[in-house]
């Protein structure tokens, strides 16, 4: 079964508090999906990984920092709301990562 056509409301085109929640739910649905993804790649890196000690890449999470930076400025998102966002994102997909990790080192071999 297809699944219904969102309509896509511009923000300067929404009228009522109505239109703007309907866009908002709708953006919340698509990006709950991009981090549940985002997820699955945090799932398969611990099984990849083979030392706990490198769960947490201080390089990496700069990195990633760097680059959600530039992209908030290319798109007009406010730096501070783009960091604050990620470094929560990447704090709690590290946790994520850690109890996968002592989950697969638990297993029986």
């Amino acid at each position: 079964m297809d699944k219904p056509v969102e309509r896509i409301l511009q923000a300067a085109r929404c009228q009522t508090m109505t239109d703007i929640r309907e866009q908002i739910d709708r953006l919340d649905r698509a990006l709950v999906a991009m981090v549940a993804e985002r997820q699955s790649y945090i799932e398969r890196a611990a099984e990849i990984k083979k030392d706990r000690n490198v769960v947490r890449d201080e390089a990496r999470i700069a990195d990633v920092l760097t680059k959600v930076t530039a992209e908030a400025r290319r798109h007009g998102l406010q730096e501070s709301i783009a960091r604050d966002t990620w470094i929560a994102m990447m704090e709690a997909c590290i946790a994520h990562e850690f109890v996968c990790f002592d989950a697969i080192a638990q297993r029986p071999k």
